[in-house]
């Protein structure tokens, strides 16, 4: 069935704004529009992403950087909301949406927050169908944007704060996109069910029988982390991994925020994979969770943000995007998000482990592409869901 344009994502958890905002969720023939808009097929001969996070590119030079004005500010008011399609927790989504919302009154954030598999696969659709919903989008699926790009969907706008601050390696060099959030995918525990010197130390230690029954995890066909980890960790452990872990009776959760969540509730005394930030975020409000940063390294992950060309908002699009690069807006998402940012004017938030001092494995998303589809088949068919 086709969707509306005021569709809610499928598997979407809830929106964000004022009752006006409300819709409901839509049912999509996955497989058809995948076919309809594959990604590795329109990611042949592209060039990828490096497997630093750098953003390599084959067509023309950024726009010149973009001020926040008078008259932006004026005629996103005029337009009255922005529609941001997104991966990012939900509660973290609210707090920036809340923050553009008292800066600029006036202009509701409708935000639609599902995994960025569903994001991606929500905005194929969409296209396809020639429905233009969405203003601004954030995916924990970097690869997306590559094919965003590649199919002249992305509008170029670069905020001044990315055209000032931010690293090469961190902002589309044509000015499509640029790294929102970076954060890893991490191992953590139940500090009253785990006392530390049992916990886990890397993803060797979870293939212990002592762990059976006791570990959750979420699935690369929903969450955009678990995806890009998954490839990573498949890589550099081998698939043999997974057939050993998949042998541990693991609870399998859909969405890369939905581990910690688990944990917290004691549902489970180990996560096999999430969100580091939702971790930051149980440790501030005191649930005894710890995070563990596995020897063979933790797989990085970084969640751009882009315009796109046909938004029904583009100048209220604009101003979000601006106000997402902002130091207020960097920071929030570091102390109420449990976030890194790469905004050299952001501070980390104390009794964090420095991002630097932290063993990483390396993200690839063109392979990540070329994979999907395999990486898909094969967890499920390993975990039997």
């Amino acid at each position: 069935m086709a969707p509306s344009a005021a569709g809610a994502l499928p598997g979407a958890e809830r929106m964000i704004g004022k009752p006006n905002h409300v819709s409901s969720p839509t049912m999509f023939d996955e497989e058809t529009m995948m076919k309809r808009f594959a990604r590795r097929d329109v990611l042949r001969g592209s060039v990828a992403i490096a497997a630093s996070g750098a953003f390599a590119s084959v067509t023309s030079a950024a726009p010149p950087p973009s001020p926040v004005t008078p008259e932006l500010i004026a005629a996103a008011k005029k337009e009255g909301r922005v529609v941001y399609y997104t991966s990012i927790d939900l509660p973290v989504a609210e707090r920036i949406a809340k923050a553009f919302e008292a800066r600029y009154p006036g202009i509701d954030v409708r935000v639609e927050r599902t995994g960025a598999e569903r994001v991606f696969q929500r905005i194929g659709q969409e296209y396809a169908s020639r429905i233009h919903s969405v203003d601004v989008v954030n995916s924990s699926d970097a690869a997306h944007f590559v094919v965003w790009k590649r199919e002249g969907m992305l509008e170029p706008y670069v905020p001044e704060d990315v055209a000032k601050y931010y690293p090469a390696g961190h902002k589309d060099p044509d000015g499509t996109f640029a790294s929102f959030r970076v954060w890893l995918c991490v191992i953590a525990y139940n500090t009253t069910m785990v006392k530390a010197e049992e916990a886990p130390k890397s993803y060797a230690d979870l293939l212990d029988p002592k762990w059976t029954g006791k570990i959750v995890k979420a699935h690369p066909s929903y969450s955009g982390t678990i995806m890009t980890a998954t490839y990573q960790m498949s890589r550099d452990l081998g698939w043999d991994y997974f057939e050993k872990l998949a042998k541990q009776r693991v609870m399998q959760v859909q969405s890369s925020a939905d581990p910690p969540k688990k944990l917290a509730l004691g549902e489970r005394a180990v996560m096999a994979d999430g969100n580091e930030y939702n971790i930051f975020i149980e440790k501030d409000k005191g649930t005894p969770v710890e995070i563990v940063y596995a020897t063979e390294g933790s797989p990085v992950i970084v969640g751009p943000n882009g315009l796109f060309k046909n938004a029904p908002n583009p100048n209220a699009a604009r101003l979000f995007q601006s106000f997402c690069f902002s130091p207020e807006a960097q920071q929030l998402c570091i102390d109420a998000g449990g976030l890194r940012s790469v905004h050299p004017q952001t501070k980390d938030k104390p009794g964090r482990k420095p991002f630097g001092e932290i063993k990483k494995m390396k993200d690839d998303p063109e392979a990540v592409e070329r994979m999907s589809a395999e990486i898909k088949a094969r967890y499920s068919k390993l975990f039997g869901v």
